[in-house]
């Protein structure tokens, strides 16, 4: 979001203070008092992006190491998390990461497509997309991505549609997926992508 700056000062601060203000443009002190209109908007803006489920740039994350999963991955602080050992889900404002470890061979596109097909056959809102093979931080994944209709908001009642960033990942035998959702038009892509690349087989 471009947050304006000097137009509406122009037109609301008389010329006599404006020109005291382009003076004290070289003041850092000036420039970053937290009381000016710039400083009180972009609050503002970070403030409702949180609240519809943006993770902030200044997001603290923590480490979670599953022994019984055999596996640690980085998740925000503050988001509950829900089960452990073989399926873990991290989640918070609509937002989630769910972790879940089964045995098996390693993952391929088709294995992928064919598993996503068989979830939509059980829930006609999952839309799949195409799979395919890269490289997250030190391990090989198949990723896709797909839509599907999430849980009713408990204040609106409303059912937001998700986004999810699929990741699966092989080492020795043990398969895991990860999923990461999210409302459509919610932006947690530098968020997730910190997340993904942290995870790291024990």
């Amino acid at each position: 979001m471009v947050i304006p700056h000097l137009k509406p000062i122009k037109r609301l601060v008389p010329v006599a203070a404006v020109s005291l203000a382009i003076a004290g443009c070289g003041s850092s002190s000036s420039s970053s008092s937290p009381t000016s209109p710039a400083n009180s908007n972009a609050a503002s803006a970070e403030a409702q992006s949180a609240a519809q489920g943006d993770i902030p740039d200044n997001q603290k994350f923590l480490r979670y190491n599953n022994s019984q999963g055999g596996y640690s991955i980085k998740y925000p602080e503050g988001w509950a998390q829900k089960g452990a050992g073989k399926l873990v889900t991290f989640s918070d404002k609509g937002n989630s990461v769910k972790i879940a470890v089964t045995l098996g061979a390693a993952p391929t596109v088709a294995s992928v497509a064919a598993e996503l097909q068989k979830e939509a056959a059980k829930d006609s809102t999952l839309k799949p997309g195409t799979p395919q093979q890269l490289k997250v931080g030190r391990n090989q994944a198949i990723h896709v991505v797909y839509h599907v209709q999430g849980p009713a908001d408990p204040v609106t009642g409303k059912k937001p549609t998700l986004m999810v960033d699929r990741y699966v990942l092989e080492n020795k035998g043990r398969v895991a997926t990860v999923d990461q959702s999210s409302p459509v038009g919610v932006d947690n892509v530098d968020a997730y992508r910190l997340i993904i690349e942290s995870f790291q087989w024990s």
